[in-house]
């Protein structure tokens, strides 16, 4: 039985993951999370990259590389988003903090990291594998 995804199902659950991402990087965060800021911007770039991933790209290097792009300036977007929004809806908090810029960006490129070593360790023990069966014939 074929576990995978449909396109269009893969698609609307990225739709509905970064509808909810979108109004809670608008919220203003919790008193008690406040002084993990940035790990948490950290955190979630790294899950999102993840998860985009995981649904999308497999081994595909220049997906990777259009899933990291689209992740770096959805979190400018998200960090405008915020400025926007205090000066045109009057909401008391958001501004482009260029600091949470920077800690998206670490957290793409931590995951990048890891995919890049489970790519090469694949490709490595595919052409382990191969070797192995062209040695026995």
């Amino acid at each position: 039985m074929d576990k995978r995804f449909s396109t269009g199902y893969r698609i609307v659950i990225t739709l509905l993951c970064f509808s909810v991402a979108i109004v809670g990087f608008i919220m203003k965060l919790p008193s008690q999370f406040r002084q993990y800021d940035k790990e948490l911007h950290s955190a979630f770039y790294f899950l999102a990259a993840a998860f985009l991933n995981i649904l999308f790209v497999g081994r595909k290097l220049w997906l990777h590389i259009t899933v990291f792009v689209f992740l770096y300036l959805f979190g400018m977007g998200i960090e405008w988003a915020q400025e926007y929004s205090k000066k045109k809806f009057h909401i008391p908090h958001g501004r482009f903090d260029p600091e949470d810029v920077q800690s998206n960006l670490y957290g793409l490129i931590a995951f990048s990291a890891i995919w890049v070593l489970y790519v090469l360790l694949y490709y490595v023990f595919r052409w382990n594998q191969n070797k192995d069966r062209t040695l026995k014939v």
